[in-house]
């Protein structure tokens, strides 16, 4: 009886390795993988602007998920760092937009804390508490800061603005994403 093991099949076939024939060898489970990544890319652009999904990094995985069934032959190693740097800005941009837009307009520490406080906590809140949570997070925290009723509304619409325009970026970086990766697969 042959000898069936991982090796002797990587020796007899140099591209074939034991997972990779799996997709190669089988077109059902290479469309099946294909519609999860497609899947993952769709619920990430979904993502990018809805909270409760992290967009960039689902587009991303759907990517490299794509990029694995094609044995990275159209989507290669230059392209997926490319793309790794753009998810990792769009995450950042996540965390950061609300309180840079508070830090522009003068808010203290408290103010900046409590944008982000109400950003982490508007993702598990839907889109409501996404939107409103960051704004009334820097709001409270500067009224506590400065006794300041009117300053704590400015730097609250100031902290919206910058999540306004963090939702911007992150939309820019998606489609960026897209466009690498479908100009890597068509070339």
């Amino acid at each position: 009886m042959p000898d069936r093991s991982v090796r002797t099949i990587a020796a007899g076939h140099p591209a074939r390795l034991a997972h990779g024939s799996v997709r190669r060898d089988n077109p059902g489970m290479q469309l099946l993988l294909w519609i999860v990544a497609l899947v993952m890319i769709a619920l990430g652009v979904v993502g990018t602007v809805l909270p409760a999904l992290p967009g960039a990094v689902l587009v991303f995985a759907g990517i490299l998920l794509a990029a694995w069934i094609d044995d990275f032959t159209r989507i290669g190693a230059t392209s997926l760092v490319v793309l790794g740097v753009l998810t990792l800005i769009a995450w950042l941009t996540d965390f950061l937009a609300a309180a840079a837009g508070a830090r522009k307009v003068g808010a203290s520490w408290l103010a900046i804390a409590g944008a982000t406080i109400g950003t982490i906590a508007g993702v598990f809140t839907g889109l409501v508490g996404l939107v409103f949570l960051p704004l009334a997070g820097a709001a409270i925290g500067e009224y506590l800061a400065r006794r300041d009723l009117e300053r704590a509304g400015k730097v609250g619409i100031a902290t919206w603005v910058g999540l306004l325009l963090g939702t911007a970026v992150k939309v820019a970086i998606v489609f960026a994403m897209l466009g690498v990766f479908v100009a890597a697969l068509l070339m």
